[in-house]
Parts: C-alpha cells; structure tokens; sequence
C-alpha cells in the first residue's frame, strides 16, 4: 500500500467524513495496521486485494483474541478505504462487498450469588449519615435492579413507602412499576424519616439521596461508594452498580419469576436483552450437572 495513496485517503475521512475524534483514531489505527499486515505478507499494493485476504487478516484478527466488536470495528474501517478507492476509480470491485461483522458476542452477565449479595450489603453497618444513606440505597438498587442513573435521579416522590412501590417515569406518557422488598423499605424508612434531614439545606430539594452539601449524590460519588464496599467486603469479583442489578434479574429467575415480568421491571424495551439472564442460569446448572456427575470433571 503505498503512502501517497494511505495519506490521501486519511486526509479524506479526517476532512469529508466527519467523524468523531474517537472514531477517526481508530480508523486511522485499523487501516495502518491492515497495511501493515499486507506488508508483512508480501502485498505491497492494496489495489490488488481480494475478498480473500480481506478474510484471511480477519481470521487472523480472531486468533489474536481480538474482540467481535474490534474485527466488526476493522471490517468497517477497511470496507471505508475500500469504498474511497471505489470512488475514486482506483479499484473496478470492492473486495469487502457483501463481507458480513461477525455476529456479537453473548456475554454472560457478571453476578453475585445469594451470599455474596448479603455480605456485600451488610457493609455498611453503622448509624452515621453516610453508613443509614448507603444501606438504604444499596437495599434498594438490589430489590429493583434500577440503573444508577435512575437511583441518583430518584426523588422522594418517587417512592410510597407505605404502599412499597417505586415509579419511575420512562417518558411523559408512560411510568414503570417495581415493587420495594420489606428490607429494602425499613432501611429507606430509617434514612428518610431519621438521617436524611441532617444535610438537607433546602426543603425545595426533592432528590432522595443526598451528599453531605445536601445536594443530590452523583453518579461518581455512587461508584465510590460501591468501590468502597466491595473492597471492605473481599469479594474477589469484579462489582459495579450494574452487578446488582443483574443478580436482582437473576435471582428472580432462579426463584421462577416470569422473564417478562423481570423484563418489565429492568425496563427492556426488548426481551431478548432480558433473556440472557436465562442464559446465565442454564450455563451455570449446565456446568453444575456436568462436575455433578462427569467422573472426570
């Protein structure tokens, strides 16, 4: 692939194709280390290849251990080039026409067991602000598997404490129903009625959860205090406010929950999202049955 072409065809996506920062470095990065290849493989003209080697450098990418979505990435960003050479009549045929990504990987979620759950909730123990504060909201993210920027969006009218609900407003015509667990509720309850009044500066403010400002916690201080907890709890997983939300599906499904009802309270607008929480518990009694039983498991 000679330069002049690779320059010309750089200053094009970086002046016509109107990319971001991120997506031009990285196709930038991906055709050069196509190049690089072609080089490596004898190809030094990048108007002679085919469909073949197109495949071959993908089917390299993959034992390399490169990601679906990194070879998905790649094709695109050679398809690109291709087209540009296409364009301007430096090709007659693309060599990545009809060429299909790899299909995505079904990542299986990362979740706490039952145990895990209890240990990493009966972290926060004490009577201060901050200890009341965390309980009440890690109880809460784990009865209802909302999202964080649901939790920290949440305001106090979000809540019937008395009925045990949460509502959650998905736009101006529609609110999402989830139930609160009677744990869940006596912490917030404890919180709320108690602790929550000790940083509240402005009775205007409506957030639930509060920082020592009084003002509504944010998204960073949540994961700080899940890190917090995590490391205190020695749970040798990795633990995001996103685990708790996939154990709370999980262990509904376990319990023999209907995943459209689990579907409804994650808020999935499609259920095959929700169904690879199946997926997770199938693999899981799979390989429990298999070192159950297999004499060399």
């Amino acid at each position: 692939m000679s330069k002049s072409i690779l320059n010309r065809y750089i200053d094009y996506i970086k002046n016509e194709k109107g990319l971001t920062s991120n997506t031009l470095e990285a196709y930038i990065r991906d055709i050069t280390q196509f190049k690089d290849y072609l080089t490596k493989n004898g190809i030094n003209d990048a108007t002679r290849v085919n469909k073949t080697v197109v495949i071959t450098y993908l089917m390299y990418l993959q034992k390399d251990g490169k990601a679906t979505s990194t070879i998905s990435r790649n094709l695109a960003s050679i398809r690109c080039f291709y087209q540009y050479l296409l364009n301007n009549n430096l090709i007659k045929e693309d060599p990545t026409y009809n060429l299909r990504s790899p299909k995505p990987e079904r990542k299986i979620p990362n979740i706490l067991t039952k145990d895990e759950v209890d240990i990493l909730l009966s972290q926060p123990r004490g009577n201060t602000f901050k200890e009341v504060r965390d309980k009440a909201m890690l109880e809460l993210l784990y009865a209802t598997g909302i999202r964080v920027s649901e939790i920290i969006a949440l305001n106090v009218d979000n809540l019937n404490l008395e009925l045990g609900y949460l509502s959650l407003e998905e736009d101006s015509q529609n609110s999402r129903i989830i139930p609160v667990g009677s744990v869940a509720l006596k912490h917030i309850n404890k919180y709320v009625h108690r602790y929550r009044d000790e940083v509240l500066k402005d009775e205007k403010q409506g957030a639930l959860f509060l920082n020592y400002n009084g003002n509504r916690l944010t998204r960073q201080g949540f994961w700080k205090i899940i890190k917090e907890y995590t490391k205190k709890s020695n749970i040798n997983k990795k633990i995001t406010p996103h685990t708790l939300r996939h154990s709370f599906a999980v262990h509904l499904l376990q319990n023999g929950a209907d995943i459209k009802t689990v579907q409804e309270m994650l808020g999935h607008s499609d259920i095959s999202t929700t169904q690879i929480y199946s997926f997770a518990i199938n693999n899981k009694e799979l390989k429990d049955v298999y070192q159950k039983t297999h004499p060399r498991a």
